[in-house]
């Protein structure tokens, strides 16, 4: 099973971005980008791709115990830019501001929670972002990165991470189906 544990902004913060693309989204041409639906935008903690069923509530609950140890996290989305890098992306992405070094902190604790629990943690560093679009190749996202740059959005509190399964569609439809497991407080407890 694919799962990931996940930072999803408040509502109000979704619908601000989600109003600031939508024009511009709708411009731009058809060059075979896959547009992230807002309903599924979230900001990535840990990801595991192969985690076996009997693991799973094992995971959620090391996480939640990981989690609660933390206060909530004041954060907005602000700016963004492109993965690997603007002259031949593969993602566009939306940065993020506020308490960084409490996301860096969430996403090592959620880590490593999912290690405890034996997934295997995929990714290399923690890179805090909430991707908007992938490219089906390689492309020059420049001026996409620049009308990010210029984003900012609301300030919203993270007070809790989710656990969900990521199922992958079949045929034409490839996107993925989100299911949340878990909803998991930050609590800011000893």
């Amino acid at each position: 099973m694919r799962i990931f544990v996940a930072l999803r902004p408040a509502p109000e913060v979704i619908e601000h971005l989600a109003t600031f693309l939508e024009p511009r989204r709708d411009a731009a041409p058809d060059t075979g980008w896959r547009w992230t639906p807002a309903e599924q935008w979230h900001v990535t903690l840990a990801f595991c791709s192969d985690v076996d069923d009997w693991r799973v509530e094992d995971l959620v609950e090391r996480v939640g115990d990981a989690v609660a140890r933390r206060a909530p996290l004041d954060l907005r989305l602000d700016g963004g830019g492109a993965f690997p890098h603007p002259d031949g992306a593969k993602v566009v992405w939306a940065d993020l501001a506020g308490d960084r070094d409490g996301l860096v902190e969430l996403a090592s604790l959620s880590r490593s929670a999912c290690s405890r629990a034996g997934a295997v943690v995929d990714g290399d560093r923690f890179r805090p972002h909430l991707t908007v679009a992938r490219l089906s190749r390689p492309g020059q996202v420049s001026d996409w990165v620049k009308l990010l740059d210029a984003y900012a959005g609301p300030d919203w509190r993270a007070d809790e991470v989710e656990v969900v399964a990521s199922h992958l569609g079949e045929g034409p439809r490839r996107g993925a189906r989100h299911e949340v497991l878990a909803s998991l407080p930050l609590d800011g407890g000893p």
